[in-house]
């Protein structure tokens, strides 16, 4: 045998601790791997909801010194062999019609020879009628708005020039679209999800033809006059102190390619569901999200995005973090320890719980009920979950690994809510906020320039306010796009959609 090919006991023990680290290093990469395979197929095969099945039973939250708020329970009836339950006959599969709905009257009438009885000859004699009333529609009717004004000039005195009235005032001046026209484009866009070039079709079937690249040019423009509402919205929803922050990725045509920005979207208010919504379009640097809240200091929801962590650390906001976020990351990691994970679900679980039964009562009591019933449990979790997270058989890139990590690194913030009456215990808010941008880029895929995702953005504030509101987004814009131009600066306020909803219900009195 060769001298060279002689291996030492040495070398051996070597060669076989180098294959083992391999070989773990291997299981660890297939674990993860297959980990990320199972949640792939969740998220195209299997339900979204994050719904566990739960082993509560009625006691087993039980609040000392508050009265609960009972669940509405389900009425069962019995059937032979089985039960059935019985349906809920609450109204909500009427249909609701306004009252001033036009009615188009059409009357069926038996042909004169019916009219007479057949047998005897004598007329039959009209006892009453039978009303069928259904919803009809008719296509969307369209018009041109003719405005005629009659030129006046002095007989002797040509110098003096003609006078004429003034035209009545525009969002856009000069431009052959009527507010009206704008604004139902706008709601179809922003509030419908329809891309302009199905719009473009939808005109055409009625003979009018206008082109996706003129489309485009109104609603930038509209978005550009829209700009200083917007700018008036932003700054009251600072002044509330209290803020809902989420974004989300969306697509921009640059040239003949596409690239990502960034929608933000910030909800304002104290309210559970504040309706004032906000959408900013950048990129997804910190910087952008600085800019746009300026020194704002009040409460702000998130998730564990590092621009909200670095206000947070800046002492420059109170961080409500996000516990939906938390709890959504140990319903994903299905492959750590399983009674562990069902055990932080259950008592994540029990903060909601709580947190219903606190949001029905008033904020004093909201506060004892946090601070009595809610700090122990988040104190058992994060004393649990430090523990867990030094187990040495933890795969470092496993999702149930992440998951403990993601706790921790929100430890010094997740407490922040139980002082502060107003705040969420979720930011939810802002995700509903966000949802129908999500929608909405399922139809239109993307904004043709920066410029015109800043002007979807103003549009998209106001539109979606509205739906907030309760507004129908259609009657608002056509009024205030009459109104805006000549609005004093000083009073935007009065145009923004809360306090345009709540001066058209005081003129809707009745004077007494």
């Amino acid at each position: 045998m060769n001298a060279a090919q002689i291996i030492t006991p040495d070398q051996f023990q070597n060669e076989i601790a180098l294959l083992n680290k391999k070989l773990i290093e291997s299981d660890e990469k297939i674990f993860c791997l297959e980990e990320q395979l199972a949640w792939l197929k969740r998220q195209v095969f299997g339900k979204k909801s994050e719904k566990i099945v739960s082993d509560l039973n009625g006691n087993q939250l039980f609040l000392a010194g508050f009265d609960g708020v009972p669940a509405a329970a389900e009425t069962e009836k019995t059937i032979p062999a089985h039960t059935r339950r019985k349906p809920n006959r609450n109204g909500q599969d009427k249909i609701k019609l306004p009252p001033d709905l036009p009615v188009v009257t059409t009357i069926l009438d038996l042909p004169e020879d019916q009219k007479i009885c057949q047998e005897t000859g004598v007329p039959l004699v009209k006892i009453g009628e039978e009303v069928t009333h259904r919803l009809a529609h008719t296509p969307g009717s369209y018009y041109i708005k003719e405005i005629i004004r009659p030129k006046y000039a002095h007989p002797g005195q040509e110098e003096k020039g003609v006078q004429t009235a003034e035209l009545p005032e525009s969002l856009l001046p000069k431009c052959r679209a009527d507010d009206s026209f704008l604004a139902d484009i706008l709601v179809k866009k922003f509030a419908d999800h329809l891309p302009l070039y199905r719009i473009s079709e939808i005109l055409s079937r009625e003979g009018i033809e206008i082109s996706r690249k003129l489309l485009s040019q109104w609603v930038v423009r509209s978005g550009i006059a829209l700009a200083p509402l917007y700018d008036e919205m932003l700054e009251q929803i600072l002044k509330n102190g209290n803020i809902f922050v989420d974004e989300t990725p969306v697509n921009v045509l640059d040239e003949n390619k596409v690239r990502t920005g960034y929608m933000w979207v910030i909800v304002g208010g104290h309210d559970s569901d504040p309706a004032y919504r906000i959408y900013g379009f950048s990129d997804r640097c910190y910087e952008n999200l600085f800019k746009m809240i300026g020194n704002y200091r009040g409460g702000l929801h998130s998730d564990k995005y590092g621009a909200y962590q670095e206000l947070a650390e800046r002492k420059q906001i109170i961080w409500f973090p996000c516990w939906a976020h938390i709890r959504r990351k140990f319903f994903e990691a299905t492959a750590g320890d399983p009674e562990f994970r069902k055990w932080v679900l259950r008592k994540i679980r029990y903060l909601f719980m709580l947190e219903k039964v606190a949001w029905a009562r008033s904020p004093e009591e909201r506060l004892k009920i946090r601070q009595e019933k809610e700090a122990p449990i988040i104190d058992e979790l994060k004393k649990k979950i430090l523990d867990k997270l030094g187990d040495p058989r933890l795969l470092p890139k496993s999702k149930f690994r992440q998951a403990l990590a993601y706790f921790t690194g929100l430890i010094p913030y997740m407490k922040n809510y139980i002082t502060h009456a107003f705040a969420r215990l979720d930011n939810n808010v802002a995700e509903r906020a966000v949802r129908p941008l999500a929608i909405g880029r399922k139809n239109w895929l993307f904004f043709g320039s920066d410029k015109g995702g800043q002007s979807a953005a103003v549009i998209l504030s106001l539109v979606q306010t509205c739906r907030g509101l309760g507004i129908n987004p259609r009657d608002y814009l056509e009024d205030i796009f009459g109104r805006l131009m000549s609005h004093s600066s000083q009073k935007l306020t009065e145009l923004l959609p809360d306090q345009w909803l709540r001066s058209r219900k005081q003129s809707a009195k009745p004077i007494s």
